[in-house]
Protein backbone atom coordinates (compact mmCIF):
# COMPACT_ATOMS: atom_id res chain seq x y z
CA UNK A 1 0.00 0.00 0.00
CA UNK A 2 1.28 3.45 -0.81
CA UNK A 3 1.23 6.24 1.74
CA UNK A 4 -2.23 7.74 2.22
CA UNK A 5 -2.32 11.26 3.59
CA UNK A 6 -5.06 13.57 4.83
CA UNK A 7 -5.22 17.16 5.94
CA UNK A 8 -7.61 18.54 8.54
CA UNK A 9 -8.09 22.15 9.60
CA UNK A 10 -10.07 23.85 12.32
CA UNK A 11 -9.62 27.49 13.21
CA UNK A 12 -5.83 27.92 13.59
CA UNK A 13 -5.03 24.20 13.98
CA UNK A 14 -3.77 22.02 11.15
CA UNK A 15 -3.37 18.23 11.27
CA UNK A 16 -1.51 16.26 8.61
CA UNK A 17 -1.88 12.49 8.85
CA UNK A 18 0.11 9.88 6.90
CA UNK A 19 -0.95 6.21 6.96
CA UNK A 20 0.93 3.28 5.45
CA UNK A 21 1.31 -0.45 6.04
CA UNK A 22 3.31 -1.28 9.12
CA UNK A 23 3.25 -2.70 12.60
CA UNK A 24 1.02 -0.24 14.43
CA UNK A 25 3.51 2.49 15.27
CA UNK A 26 1.85 5.87 15.89
CA UNK A 27 4.03 8.99 15.94
CA UNK A 28 2.69 12.45 16.79
CA UNK A 29 4.97 15.44 16.14
CA UNK A 30 8.02 13.12 16.07
CA UNK A 31 7.14 11.64 19.48
CA UNK A 32 5.82 8.20 20.30
CA UNK A 33 2.07 8.13 21.04
CA UNK A 34 2.70 7.30 24.71
CA UNK A 35 5.14 10.21 25.06
CA UNK A 36 2.86 12.75 23.36
CA UNK A 37 -0.30 11.52 25.11
CA UNK A 38 0.82 10.37 28.58
CA UNK A 39 -2.74 9.79 29.83
CA UNK A 40 -4.29 6.38 29.12
CA UNK A 41 -7.64 8.02 28.36
CA UNK A 42 -6.16 10.05 25.49
CA UNK A 43 -4.30 7.02 24.11
CA UNK A 44 -7.57 5.09 24.20
CA UNK A 45 -9.38 7.84 22.28
CA UNK A 46 -6.70 7.84 19.58
CA UNK A 47 -6.66 4.04 19.26
CA UNK A 48 -10.44 3.57 19.43
CA UNK A 49 -11.15 3.91 15.66
CA UNK A 50 -8.39 1.38 14.92
CA UNK A 51 -9.82 -1.07 17.45
CA UNK A 52 -13.35 -0.74 16.09
CA UNK A 53 -12.18 -1.52 12.55
CA UNK A 54 -9.82 -4.35 13.61
CA UNK A 55 -6.89 -2.37 12.19
CA UNK A 56 -4.67 -2.28 15.29
CA UNK A 57 -1.12 -3.28 14.44
CA UNK A 58 -1.71 -3.15 10.68
CA UNK A 59 -0.75 0.45 9.88
CA UNK A 60 1.92 2.94 10.84
CA UNK A 61 0.52 6.41 11.38
CA UNK A 62 2.46 9.66 11.43
CA UNK A 63 0.70 12.85 12.57
CA UNK A 64 1.94 16.42 12.33
CA UNK A 65 -0.05 18.86 14.45
CA UNK A 66 0.49 22.60 14.52
CA UNK A 67 -1.37 25.69 15.63
CA UNK A 68 -4.22 26.09 18.05
CA UNK A 69 -2.07 25.56 21.14
CA UNK A 70 -0.96 22.24 22.58
CA UNK A 71 -3.70 22.03 25.19
CA UNK A 72 -6.36 22.60 22.52
CA UNK A 73 -4.91 20.26 19.86
CA UNK A 74 -4.12 17.21 22.01
CA UNK A 75 -7.67 16.19 22.92
CA UNK A 76 -8.93 16.87 19.38
CA UNK A 77 -6.79 14.28 17.60
CA UNK A 78 -8.86 11.32 16.50
CA UNK A 79 -6.93 9.07 14.13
Amino acid sequence: MEVVNALGRRKAAIARIYVNDGKGKIVVNNKNLKDYFPLQQLQYIVNQPLALTNAEGKYDIKVNLCGGGESKVRPKLYV
